[in-house]
């Protein structure tokens, strides 16, 4: 195999997971002004069901043989997505966005360090550490955050690493039917909550455009590309490109919410711009010894 048809399966796994990634952030600044009419939790419902049903009713997967499937990982993957979901759109009640995903990427971050076999690896994993450092509010601030929005973020940290781990698994298992079936598990844990918290504020027709529009960009769309870099990249690479999320999200709070960053936090997300970059520009030699899954 040519080093060219070896790079460009990587290539286009890291393009997909940026385009997500700014897809997913986009989202949640929308599903942020749902928040007075339906609440976090109903806006997680809107975001999973609504995408539930879009990717059911494209995807199909009914018409497709079941077999012998790994069928704990989908159910893993599927409810750690919508516990991870419900409980980001908690803590973004009282924490600003990019404080709030900041918090949250301690999960893949803690995956990426536990994967990590090279020296090379570790200076990019300490180039986002003192990234997140820069960006929280760490000089007698912390206060001034929700400790219970922290905790929520936090919580949803694990969920994304275990989203990371199980995702990969029923991807291998179920292929692109995975983020179908594993949207519509997310689903049947998230809309409860949501009836329970917003009842039938749900059904204003109002909301619906809204609520579509969350659903496509904070789920539909950026799961069924993530699911494309899930099976071509390692789960640790995977993690560690995922750095660029906190810097996105810094950025879509101040461009969609008109939330304030300090000089500080704007050189937080340039050193983790960087570390993402050099971990992209690292993938291709450990790569080309492994073989892809498709």
């Amino acid at each position: 195999m040519s080093p060219r048809s070896t790079v460009a399966p990587l290539v286009f796994a890291i393009g997909m997971l940026l385009i997500s990634m700014v897809s997913y952030q986009c989202g949640a600044s929308l599903a942020k002004h749902l928040f007075p009419q339906v609440g976090a939790q109903g806006a997680t419902a809107y975001r999973l069901g609504l995408s539930a049903l879009i990717l059911l009713l494209w995807r199909r997967p009914w018409r497709r043989s079941v077999g012998e499937r790994d069928w704990r990982a989908l159910w893993g993957y599927g409810l750690s997505m919508g516990a991870m979901n419900l409980v980001f759109y908690m803590s973004l009640r009282t924490i600003p966005l990019g404080i709030a995903v900041a918090l949250e990427f301690t999960g893949p971050l803690a995956l990426a360090l536990f994967g990590s076999r090279r020296w090379l690896d570790f200076v990019w994993i300490a180039l986002v550490v003192a990234g997140l450092a820069l960006l929280l509010p760490l000089r007698g601030q912390m206060h001034a955050l929700d400790p219970v929005g922290v905790m929520y973020a936090l919580a949803a940290g694990v969920g994304w690493a275990l989203y990371i781990v199980l995702g990969k698994k029923a991807g291998a298992a179920h292929g692109a039917d995975a983020v179908t079936l594993g949207t519509s598990i997310g689903a049947l844990l998230a809309i409860p909550f949501g009836i329970a918290h917003a009842g039938s504020a749900l059904l204003s027709p109002a909301l619906l455009p809204y609520a579509l529009g969350v659903a496509v960009l904070s789920s539909a769309l950026p799961y069924s590309l993530e699911m494309v870099a899930l099976t071509r990249l390692p789960a640790r690479t995977f993690s560690t490109l995922l750095s660029l999320e906190p810097a996105i999200a810094a950025v879509a709070g101040v461009a969609l919410l008109g939330e304030r960053l300090s000089l500080l936090q704007w050189l937080a997300i340039v050193t983790i711009i960087v570390a993402a970059a050099g971990t992209a520009l690292s993938v291709r030699r450990p790569m080309l010894a492994e073989p892809l899954a498709n």
